[in-house]
């Protein structure tokens, strides 16, 4: 069955998506929508010129009307972070570019899903929500799979085991507020913290703070976080087109999780061909019960700044 994937925007999150699912060959077809037409094409042709040595696919640059018979749109256009700004100041400018973005799609009749790349993804994926006037299943965001990716592998560093076998997971905002949930954290069914000779409470504490602080650290380095992301927005799209039924720490919205409603957050869903159709209701323990609701009140409080009206 042929699989049209969308990507708006052609900035380094778009552009590694693109060549991630080339590679991969999940679609069959990709279209690259951005302002800057003459780059997109540009992007179009070098990947094209990538396809003897991956699989049969179509990419090509388009406009908004190539929406309308899309699986997936990618939003992973906006304003990029810069140096020491946090994701929650980017937010006035993003929520600008998303009012075009959404009335565009919408005007096409898309009737797919929505993916959320952009930073603050949280906040924007419930702004996708609010203006398309999607179900909450059908818009999705990146959430905190690169966060758990992180997790994983420091504490797979850590213990020198494959981080794919390590179960553990970062909940709440893709941000500063992140919780790390180690109540259920564990290697093949063995509790985390039964590694204290390789684990210790001062190495759990820097391996959070390493997981918090990774993407100003990436972008003091080189400017920009964007190959993993890419590697975890395309891993959701083979849940969504493959209809896995995966469980995935995706920002969805919360009604009455933990306390917490009206918000989206990045909690363990499980994602298929119609999006996000459960969420996992996690035994936290209290102190990591209070952190999600601070982490929740944190974004609700530059919600209720916005002007989300359709």
């Amino acid at each position: 069955m042929p699989h049209r994937i969308v990507i708006i925007g052609t900035g380094l999150v778009g552009t590694s998506l693109a060549f991630a699912l080339t590679i991969q060959g999940q679609a069959s077809e990709i279209v690259l929508i951005d302002k800057d037409k003459d780059r997109a094409k540009g992007h179009a042709i070098d990947l094209n010129h990538g396809l003897p040595f991956a699989q049969p696919i179509s990419i090509r640059a388009g406009d908004y009307s190539d929406c309308a018979l899309a699986d997936i749109i990618v939003i992973a256009a906006g304003v990029n972070q810069q140096p020491g700004e946090t994701r929650l100041s980017l937010l006035q400018r993003n929520v600008d570019v998303f009012q075009e973005i959404i009335t565009k799609t919408m005007q096409e009749n898309f009737k797919g899903i929505f993916l959320i790349a952009t930073n603050p993804v949280d906040i924007l994926s419930y702004a996708t929500y609010r203006l398309s006037g999607f179900p909450a299943t059908r818009v999705i965001g990146s959430g905190t799979i690169l966060d758990t990716a992180r997790f994983r592998y420091l504490l797979g560093k850590n213990l020198d085991i494959d981080p794919r076998s390590i179960h553990a997971m970062i909940i709440g905002e893709h941000g500063d507020s992140e919780v790390p949930v180690f109540s259920t954290a564990n290697v093949a069914g063995l509790p985390i913290k039964q590694f204290k000779d390789l684990l210790s409470e001062a190495t759990l504490k820097t391996i959070v703070d390493d997981v918090r602080l990774a993407a100003y650290e990436i972008i003091k380095l080189k400017g920009a976080t964007h190959f993993a992301i890419a590697l975890g927005l395309s891993r959701i799209i083979e849940s969504i087109l493959k209809n896995q039924n995966s469980v995935l720490t995706v920002s969805t919205l919360l009604t009455d999780y933990a306390g917490i409603s009206d918000v989206y957050l990045g909690i363990p869903a499980i994602v298929n061909r119609q999006g996000v159709v459960s969420i996992i209701d996690l035994p936290l323990d209290k102190e990591e019960r209070q952190a999600l609701i601070n982490s929740a009140n944190i974004l609700k409080a530059q919600i209720s700044s916005l002007h989300l009206d359709k």
